[in-house]
């Protein structure tokens, strides 16, 4: 709720701020609405390197504990340098992308296999790994753009095994590697200037 509130008082800060017209934008909040649709917090930053050069960071975050002693919780930082084959902030894009995290999950079974698929005992660690990616965005007003965006590339995970979801007999360690799709977004941007 803290990431919110502060994404809701950038946005009414800076939406006073005047946009000059002749200049490329140069800086960008957004969110992803697919990690919003999960109940995971996630913020993203883009601003602008070069003409056709932009940074996007982005993190999300899920805390929460889900019901009938099941664990989901897990945060991810996921920087990617774009290059726009237009302008920044318009039409279509290539990134190369990074990412890294930290989870622990338990008595679920994770789509894709991600985390180890703990079924039944927890799996806690970390994960890393880079991809490539196309997106495109739509200008929708003076400050509000729309983006989609796909990844894919390379993920892999370190993990201790646990018997169960709060406690439990170690069980070991285990190290689990993914290739396929590593970024999926549909953004809603903020242009600040």
């Amino acid at each position: 709720m803290k990431i919110l509130r502060a994404f809701i008082l950038i946005a009414i800060g800076v939406a006073v701020l005047p946009r000059p017209e002749a200049e490329a934008q140069g800086m960008a909040i957004k969110t992803n609405l697919l990690y919003d649709a999960t109940a995971t917090a996630n913020l993203g930053l883009e601003f602008g390197l070069a003409p056709r050069w932009t940074m996007d960071i982005s993190g999300n975050l899920n805390a929460w504990d889900l019901n009938n002693d099941r664990k989901w919780k897990h945060y991810l930082v996921q920087p990617e340098v774009r290059y726009w084959l237009c302008e920044r902030f318009n039409g279509h894009f290539f990134g190369l992308h990074v990412h890294g995290g930290a989870f622990n999950v338990g008595n679920v079974n994770t789509p894709l296999g991600l985390f180890g698929n703990p079924g039944p005992n927890r799996h806690e660690g970390w994960y890393y790994g880079a991809g490539i990616s196309y997106g495109y965005q739509w200008i929708l007003g003076r400050r509000w753009n729309l983006e989609l965006s796909l990844g894919a590339g390379y993920v892999g995970s370190d993990y201790d095994i646990y018997e169960c979801v709060e406690c439990g007999t170690h069980l070991g360690e285990a190290h689990d590697d993914y290739f396929g799709i590593t970024k999926a977004s549909v953004s809603i941007i903020f242009l600040i200037f």
